[in-house]
């Protein structure tokens, strides 16, 4: 018999799961046996809802992360295993809504100046400038450039969807001058080769985590406050073409939303907005006798 861990992961491939779905899934299930240092398919039904109230109420874990990890464990026992879900298990924390943190043009103009690597913050102004997920913008392919058209192509992004964003001038002429110092056959940006071996050797692109650590260091280096990620980046550049008068049609499309709703909340943080209401609601007061 197959080892459980690649039964589920068999399983979800078969259902179309994203690699980074398949990973937090596999990820979460991980911790679970670790939990309980034993397999999951030998866990009671009291251990797994001990192990959901341990998540939110002692790892006090967000609304989101604790449904990852229901979808996770559940997807093992009734698609893996082909269990029944126990019908008294339901968890569902409650969702918070939060609205994303914006950074100025200025603020973004900063935090990337503060970047020593090339290859990072080459990397990192190409995800502000093309309004990229961090996976999308590591993962940029030299033939997914159009010059001819200023586009770039984001192959596979959330859901599984290519979609084409417009490319900047001054991006395509910096992706440019960038890969002429790796010139690898495949990757925009190449994973650094160990033992002495050329650019041209890399298997794989830039890792995801050594980008969020440089992103980290840079914004601590600022000095700017805010709480600020690699992800932040493509807040803002949702946020900036509100502000620059963008139809929200074609920001969604550049996004990749499938649901203009979840595009329109960006309505709430950009400063045209803020000041019109702001100047409203100065008008109303100002007649008031308090």
């Amino acid at each position: 018999m197959k080892p459980l861990r690649q039964q589920m992961l068999e399983e979800m491939q078969l259902r179309g799961l994203s690699t980074g779905t398949q990973d937090c899934y596999l990820s979460a299930v991980r911790r679970l046996a670790a939990h309980y240092h034993k397999p999951p398919d030998e866990l009671s039904d009291e251990e797994l809802r001990n192990y959901f109230l341990y998540l939110m109420n002692e790892k006090q874990l967000s609304s989101s992360s604790c449904r990852v990890a229901h979808y996770a464990i559940r997807f093992l026992y009734v698609e893996t295993l082909k269990r029944t879900w126990p019908p008294d298990l339901v968890v569902r924390p409650a969702k918070v809504s939060k609205l994303p943190v914006v950074l100025s043009v200025a603020e973004v103009q900063q935090i990337l100046s503060c970047i020593r690597k090339p290859r990072y913050r080459v990397c990192l102004s190409t995800i502000y400038a093309c309004g990229l997920r961090r996976g999308e913008g590591i993962s940029l392919q030299v033939t997914d450039i159009d010059s001819q058209r200023m586009m770039l192509l984001v192959r596979q992004g959330k859901g599984a969807k290519d979609r084409y964003v417009p490319l900047p001038e001054s991006t395509l002429e910096m992706l440019r001058r960038h890969w002429t110092t790796h010139r690898h056959p495949i990757w925009l940006f190449p994973a650094k080769p160990r033992g002495g071996k050329s650019w041209k050797d890399a298997t794989a692109p830039m890792s995801p985590e050594s980008l969020q650590k440089v992103m980290r260091a840079a914004v601590q280096e600022s000095g700017i406050k805010k709480h600020a990620t690699v992800h932040t980046l493509r807040h803002s550049y949702a946020t900036h073409l509100l502000e620059a008068d963008v139809n929200l049609r074609l920001i969604q499309a550049y996004l990749g939303h499938s649901s203009p709703t979840t595009t329109a909340r960006y309505t709430h943080l950009t400063r045209p907005t803020e000041t019109t209401a702001t100047e409203a609601i100065n008008r109303i007061m100002a007649g008031m006798a308090w």
